[in-house]
């Protein structure tokens, strides 16, 4: 891997990880296009834990309120502060633990085709912005409870499939669920820090047990770049969300969807 292929896909791989348009999409989509070979499971685990620490530097008085309080709530065997929220996500996250256990072969060898990623991406570009028009979206975190956990927690699962992108379909769920943009948006960032760690923890074993020479320039390239085009992403994300909305990504997933039908599938 070169300097440009690390530094653009890294860059790329932060852009994309919180912005409702799929990164697993643009990662596969990118070499096909460009002839590239693959990145490695190095360099995958480098821009995981860039987005990681992206994540949960923007959100560390949340990260840290919540974790506190749920480890109070655990002690004093009752809710205290943000601790239901904790529990939230916890609840949220096992959908996609157990979802990524039984079915991650599957996903690897035959979830990453064009066709499936052409579908994906227009289906559920397109419910996103079904779930944006709806009115009457006025839930708070405050308001949320085990269901919505459990909701969230299945459409979450659910974008283990390669094109449908994990915030776009937690965020989607949310609004359907009936959160404010912000609402739906923030409980989906929370919910992204357990399954990133999972997803480093996987790569992290993965690259521990096997043979792989890591690529060391490309991984603190790709780690970097992605952490810093990650923050930057939610950043403007959550600062524009209530004067764009999501139609912008579902436009953008439209066009995407069609060029992805016209260059490789045809």
């Amino acid at each position: 891997m070169d300097v440009f292929q690390a530094l653009f896909l890294g860059l790329l791989q932060g852009l994309t990880e919180f912005l409702p348009i799929s990164s697993s999409a643009h990662l596969i989509l990118t070499p096909a296009l460009f002839g590239w070979t693959d990145q490695g499971v190095g360099f995958d685990l480098s821009v995981h834990v860039g987005t990681l620490l992206a994540v949960v530097l923007y959100f560390r008085r949340d990260v840290f309120g919540i974790a506190r309080d749920g480890l109070i709530s655990i002690g004093q065997r009752k809710i205290v502060g943000q601790g239901a929220l904790a529990w939230y996500l916890v609840i949220g996250t096992i959908p996609a633990g157990l979802a990524g256990l039984a079915l991650l072969d599957m996903i690897d060898n035959e979830l990453r085709a064009v066709e499936v990623i052409f579908f994906t991406t227009l289906f559920f570009g397109l419910l996103l912005g079904l779930a944006d028009w709806l009115p009457k979206r006025q839930r708070t975190l405050d308001k949320l409870n085990w269901k919505d956990a459990v909701l969230v927690g299945i459409a979450q699962a659910m974008a283990l499939v390669p094109g449908t992108s994990r915030s776009g379909v937690t965020i989607t769920a949310g609004l359907f669920l009936g959160m404010t943009r912000e609402t739906a948006s923030r409980f989906s960032f929370l919910l992204a820090i357990p399954i990133i760690v999972l997803a480093s923890a996987v790569k992290l074993l993965e690259v521990a047990t096997s043979n792989v020479i890591v690529d060391w320039s490309g991984f603190l390239i790709g780690g970097v770049t992605s952490f810093l085009m990650a923050i930057t992403a939610i950043h403007f994300f959550l600062k524009w969300l209530n004067k764009v909305g999501m139609w912008p990504y579902v436009i953008y997933r439209v066009i995407l969807a069609i060029v992805i039908y016209a260059v490789l599938m045809r």
